[in-house]
């Protein structure tokens, strides 16, 4: 049995694998959520909230990639021994070379 939305459910099909949570919210938080949920074609608000949380995991995941992504890239380019900044005087001085 999970004990959240997302517990057991990250990548895995949450049909007839699912939990309920409750989340106090004001009247008009409340109304505002169930105004999207048909705004939007959801068939109740709960469909809206799993949507929400569904999209904002994918785009977490999506951030944790490209970051991952980024430090492998940093790995992989190796040891430079000069300081950053004549790297940075050496990209400057490109850029004027290329742009007279």
């Amino acid at each position: 049995m999970t004990s959240g939305l997302l517990d057991g459910a990250l990548g895995e099909d949450y049909i007839g694998n699912m939990a309920d949570v409750s989340v106090p919210l004001s009247s008009d938080l409340q109304s505002y959520v169930e105004s999207r949920a048909v705004a939007e074609g959801f068939s109740d608000s709960a469909d809206f909230v799993r949507d929400l949380v569904e999209r904002d995991q994918r785009a977490y995941q999506a951030d944790v990639q490209r970051v991952q992504a980024l430090i492998n890239e940093g790995i992989d380019s190796g040891i430079v021994d000069a300081e950053p900044e004549d790297i940075l005087d050496e990209i400057i001085a490109g850029i004027r070379s290329k742009h007279g």
